[in-house]
């Protein structure tokens, strides 16, 4: 999930490098929203884990 938000960051990087921002802002909305995602998806699993082991 992370690599998908790097590329669709990538995506708008190079969207808005060559103008287009209606596209760089779509991707990098996407790619905030799935940056989010992972991170939430992280500290649940480290939380679990933590748990496990107690």
């Amino acid at each position: 999930m992370l690599r998908y938000a790097i590329i669709f960051f990538v995506i708008a990087l190079i969207a808005g490098a060559l103008g287009f921002s209606g596209i760089a802002g779509g991707a990098s909305s996407i790619a905030t929203i799935l940056f989010w995602v992972f991170l939430v998806l992280l500290v649940i699993s480290l939380i679990s884990g933590a748990l496990r082991k107690v």
